[in-house]
């Protein structure tokens, strides 16, 4: 498959201690791991032009794994646009992290996709819900984070169409950390671990869960439905007044 990683780029390049985690962005660890399984990835990110996400890029990208943070705001109107097209006409789209308050993610949603959060670096279990789901092949029970940003509910998101993972915190909160959806012909994996502060995406659970969400998200070779008025079907008796 033909995949992007998208990434704002911005943490590993204000801070010392992100870029020593991350010294060539958490986008190149993601797509390091996805290379590993064979597909061809390209990555992109926000001061890029078009960030990185031109009509070429996105017309030939099977599935985009979205990261962003502190730059919601900073991307444009139109490319966000243009990624939602994508998704509905079959690109799978993989959402990380804060990448639930992006511009795509809640457009698709259609809420705010806000939430609890703390930054207490306490540990995270993310409990297998749904152990038969092909994302969470070859997980087991449960992937223990030591250190991770608390996520809690409420998360206003829609119902999801399956629910994969449920985190646990030290805090004591819960969260709907794996979820899927559908939109038009496209599918949406969101994936709440990946803090910027920690090395999470080094994570082999981690990295196999994103491995899994994009094959699980390739676009289904269907044909296009057909809208609008619409002819009697040939055979299809007319009605008599």
């Amino acid at each position: 498959m033909k995949v992007t990683v998208w990434n704002e780029f911005i943490h590993e390049k204000e801070s010392k201690a992100i870029a020593s985690i991350y010294p060539n962005g958490m986008h190149a660890v993601i797509a390091d791991a996805l290379r590993s399984e064979g597909h061809d990835v390209k990555t992109a990110t926000l001061e890029e032009p078009s960030h990185g996400l031109t009509d070429d890029v996105l017309d030939t990208t099977d599935v985009l794994v979205w990261w962003g943070h502190v730059a919601h705001d900073k991307v444009s109107d139109d490319i966000v646009r243009k990624v939602v097209k994508r998704v509905w006409d079959g690109m799978g789209l993989i959402v990380l992290h804060s990448g639930h308050f992006s511009k795509v993610f809640k457009q698709l949603m259609g809420t705010s996709c806000d939430l609890k959060w703390r930054e207490a670096g306490e540990q995270e279990l993310l409990w297998v819900v749904d152990p038969t789901h092909p994302i969470a092949e070859g997980i087991g029970s449960h992937i223990r984070l030591e250190h991770e940003e608390m996520y809690g509910e409420h998360f206003d998101i829609p119902a999801p169409d399956e629910l994969v993972f449920i985190s646990s915190f030290t805090g004591g909160e819960v969260f709907r950390s794996g979820c899927t959806y559908k939109r038009g012909r496209g599918k949406i994996f969101y994936f709440r671990p990946g803090h910027e502060e920690y090395p999470t995406y080094y994570h082999k659970d981690v990295q196999r869960v994103i491995q899994n969400a994009v094959r699980w998200a390739q676009p289904t070779v269907v044909e296009r439905p057909t809208y609008g008025n619409f002819p009697f079907l040939e055979s299809a008796p007319r009605s008599e007044r």
